[in-house]
C-alpha cells in the first residue's frame, strides 16, 4: 500500500484533535465542591494521631486532615472543606466459603444457602472511613456525649 500526503498528515491531526478536546474538557471542569458537615472531634481508635468527626445529620464519619485538631478534641464543630476521592478499591472472596463457592452449583441449593446463613464470609464487612480535607474549622453550639 502506497501512502498518499493526505495518510501521512493523519497522525499530526488525530493528535492536534486529541490536544484540542482535553483542553476543552479541563476548561470545563469545575473547581471542587466545599461541603460544610458538623460534628465532634474525636481521636481515631486505631490511629491515636489522628482524628476523627462523625456527622449525626449524615450519619458519616470522617478521618479529618488539613488542620491541627488538637484543639477541639472533644468539642462539637463545624468545618468545611471536602471528601478526598481516593482510586478505585476492588475487594472481593469466595462467597460464602470457598467450599461452597467451588462446588459451582453442583450442591443442593437449600444445603448452599443454610451454608450462607450460618458461615462467616470470607470477607470481613468493607468499613472504610471517608477522608475529610478541612479548609475552616469553627466551634459549633451544642455538646458532645460520651
Amino acid at each position: 500500500m502506497r501512502y498518499t500526503s493526505e495518510m501521512r498528515a493523519f497522525p499530526s491531526i488525530f493528535a492536534a484533535l486529541c490536544v484540542a478536546t482535553a483542553a476543552a474538557a479541563a476548561a470545563q471542569q469545575k473547581p471542587p465542591k466545599t461541603v460544610t458537615i458538623s460534628g465532634c472531634v474525636a481521636r481515631d481508635d486505631k490511629a491515636p494521631d489522628q482524628y476523627t468527626l462523625t456527622d449525626a445529620k449524615a450519619g458519616a464519619t470522617y478521618k479529618l486532615t488539613g488542620k491541627d485538631f488538637r484543639e477541639y478534641l472533644g468539642r462539637r464543630v463545624q468545618i468545611d472543606g471536602g471528601v478526598v476521592v481516593k482510586g478505585l478499591a476492588i475487594r472481593g472472596g469466595l462467597q460464602p466459603n470457598p467450599n461452597v463457592a467451588a462446588q459451582a452449583g453442583a450442591m443442593d441449593p437449600s444445603r448452599a444457602a443454610v451454608q450462607a446463613a450460618t458461615s462467616g464470609s470470607s470477607v470481613g464487612p468493607a468499613v472504610d472511613v471517608q477522608e475529610f480535607r478541612v479548609k475552616e474549622i469553627r466551634p459549633a453550639s451544642g455538646s458532645c456525649d460520651k
